[in-house]
């Protein structure tokens, strides 16, 4: 998770970690926490935020998320890429601290 791509991964995968969650499994649960806790803490901006939620939380494509924003499908897109940066950032802080799930800590 400490690279951009595999927190758009994670993101993408987003609804089936709700999904095990609802069926009771803690280790997705721990998963959507650190995640939902990694982009408190990635100083998003609004728009980055925004971009992230229409996309990933509300599976929106970049194109409808970009017309609800009022923005095209290129600015979404880069708003997403800066903020899976800052996400991985904070993922790449944890692994060097044994801090979050995926190190088996807790942050």
């Amino acid at each position: 998770m400490d690279n951009a791509e595999g927190v758009k991964t994670l993101l993408s995968d987003y609804p089936k970690f709700v999904s095990r969650k609802r069926l009771g499994e803690y280790e997705a649960a721990e998963v959507l926490l650190d995640l939902h806790n990694a982009i408190e803490l990635a100083n998003l901006t609004d728009r980055q935020r925004e971009a992230i939620r229409l996309v990933y939380f509300e599976d929106l494509t970049q194109v409808e998320a970009g017309k609800r924003m009022g923005i095209t499908q290129a600015a979404v897109g880069r708003y997403i890429d800066f903020a899976a940066d800052k996400i991985a950032d904070i993922y790449y802080y944890w692994a060097g601290h044994n801090e979050g799930y995926s190190m088996g800590g807790r942050n």
